[in-house]
């Protein structure tokens, strides 16, 4: 089986002792019951593997890697195992730094759980947590993902739940599912109401918090789309580029709610806070300052190009 033999060659070499728990569960989610899984998770997590051994190889001869783009500090220390681009590593690098507490997280807009910010804290930390979905298959897809991966006896610290997050529903849902008081972890990320929630959350006190940004509203408009209880991107514009909330808004928010902006991931997706209780360690930066374009986006259309296609639609002046 390729990945089988990509994950032996790959890493029996690079890699210490300690990660090879880590690939016993790649090889788990691979085979599963003894029966193959889809092609595309396969592809999956032969990315998985090839990030940890680039991330290992790095860790260990960093002077000979080329230097990264970092517009902030966490940049310097992105790497990508489960998470869609580089936030496993700023995760990681910020709690090791401030500590962790009752390692509790909530994330919501989860997919079907193979790639966000919640699941190389849930497999390999052994946190616990509430993942929310509004889609059932995504749902359904994202706990067999995570039975499958942990042992029976940590799995129960995970609650997978099929819930439409809206600003009105957000702290009634955390109660429900009692996710209440501090949490180490919140990650929003559902291409519409991000700004929207994030204001309205009450229920919970988190360290950290990461929210999707869209970087189609470039770095300095202060901008997020109306609040709005249904939303596909997709059915506003082909390519999805109106949605969600500018760096700039978020940035405003953060501080509303006592929060320091440390930064955002390099490809353009995400920005990262830390309350300023525990920041003292890290150095706030501004949304021009640590802003990237989307990676992706940039292959199809300049930032001037993305900016006046998004500012064809409402938005909300922050």
């Amino acid at each position: 089986m390729p990945v089988l033999q990509s994950i032996k060659n790959g890493l029996r070499d690079n890699l210490p002792q300690e990660v090879f728990q880590t690939v016993r569960r790649l090889k788990r989610t691979v085979t599963g019951n003894g029966t193959l899984v889809e092609r595309k998770h396969i592809t999956l997590l032969e990315k998985m593997v090839r990030g940890l051994i680039r991330f290992i190889l790095v860790e260990r001869f960093p002077d000979v890697a080329r230097p990264r783009d970092a517009r902030s500090e966490i940049n310097k220390h992105e790497f990508k195992l489960y998470s869609q681009n580089g936030e496993d590593g700023i995760l990681l690098h910020i709690f090791n730094a401030i500590g962790v507490t009752n390692r509790t997280l909530v994330e919501f807009g989860i997919g079907d759980g193979r790639e966000n910010n919640a699941a190389n804290l849930l497999l390999n930390f052994g946190w616990g947590g509430l993942l929310m979905d509004s889609s059932f298959d995504n749902c359904a897809s994202a706990d067999l993902f995570y039975r499958t991966l942990i042992d029976n006896s940590d799995v129960k610290h995970i609650k997978v739940a099929q819930e439409l997050v809206t600003k009105e529903t957000i702290n009634a849902l955390l109660e429900k599912y009692n996710v209440t008081g501090e949490i180490d972890l919140l990650s929003i990320d559902i291409d519409s109401n991000d700004y929207w929630v994030w204001d309205a959350i009450s229920s919970i006190n988190p360290r950290v918090v990461v929210v999707e940004y869209n970087a189609s509203f470039g770095a300095t408009q202060s901008v997020t789309m109306p609040n709005t209880d249904e939303f596909d991107r997709f059915e506003h514009h082909e390519k999805g580029y109106y949605h969600g909330v500018s760096v700039a808004a978020l940035v405003k928010l953060g501080e509303k709610k006592g929060y320091v902006f440390v930064g955002c991931d390099s490809s353009g997706c995400n920005t990262f806070f830390i309350r300023k209780d525990i920041a003292t360690q890290f150095t706030g930066v501004s949304s021009s300052q640590a802003y990237y374009p989307h990676a992706r986006r940039l292959k199809k259309s300049t930032e001037a190009e993305q900016i006046k296609i998004v500012g064809q639609y409402p938005v909300v002046t922050i």
